[in-house]
Order: C-alpha cells, then structure tokens, then sequence
C-alpha cells in the first residue's frame, strides 16, 4: 500500500493545483492573444495526474536505496530557483538547469553551459513566440520586451 503514497499525494496536490487555476481571472475574448490563463498549467496538471495513475496500475513495487547527497541537493536547488527566480524566472530556470546538470555528474563546461543557456531560451522562446503567454518583467525579461 505504501507504494500508492506518492502517486496519490501527486494526484491530490494536482487537484489542489487545478482547482487554483480556475481561480484566475479571465481575459475577454476581444483581447485573447492565444490560450485562456488557465489553459496550459490545467492541461500539463491533467497529465501529470493520468502519469500518476499509470505510475500506480504498471509500476513494481521495488526496494530503494536510502537517498543520496545527490538527491538532498538536487532538492535544495529548488529554493535556489524559488530565490533567483524573483529577480528573473529565466535567470533562476539557467541557474537551476547548469546546477542540477553538475550535481547530476556533468562536468564539461560547454554541456553545463548549453544546458543553461539552451534550456531556458528554448522554453522562453515556446511560450513567447508560439503560445504568445508574455512572462513577469525581471532583468532578462526586460531585455526582450524592452
């Protein structure tokens, strides 16, 4: 039974999530360049929730190693981002990427470097210029919306 725990604190949290995002207001349709706000963070918790169902029906029940420093700091990276990325969401999704490559054993330059950089324009790039969502001003945002 304890092997449903996470799938089912994965589903319930993403129910928590959804029922948020219906509380976001609305753009009128006059002024809609694209999705509703709500549109993207309910379709990725949606899949998220249908993976955790598939996790509890096809998943084996294994025996874990105790997590390792590896797991521990990978998980402290994630305040990295929530601090760094008050001062620019991409900033802090570079940082996060380039450290979690290292700490997960990467140790090129170049490969650290791409990650940082790649990643976070890849992704700015998907939502700016084909699902037309503008992200919160920070100090590289400001440098694209001018």
């Amino acid at each position: 039974m304890a092997r449903f725990a996470v799938p089912c604190g994965t589903i319930v949290f993403c129910m928590l999530a959804y029922w948020l995002s219906t509380q976001f207001d609305r753009v009128p349709p006059i002024l809609l360049r694209g999705m509703q706000p709500e549109d993207f963070p309910q379709m990725v918790l949606l899949l998220i929730m249908a993976l955790s169902v598939l996790v509890m029906i096809f998943d084996k029940p294994i025996e874990h190693d105790p997590m390792t420093f590896n797991v521990w700091s990978s998980l402290g990276l994630f305040v990295v981002f929530a601090l760094l990325s008050r001062i620019d969401l991409f900033l802090g999704l570079g940082v996060f990427a380039g450290a979690l490559a290292y700490t997960w054993g990467e140790r090129r330059l170049w490969g650290i470097g791409l990650v940082s950089v790649l990643s976070p324009t890849l992704i700015f790039l998907l939502f700016d210029q084909v699902f037309r969502i503008r992200f919160p001003r920070g100090l590289l945002t400001n440098i694209w919306y001018g």
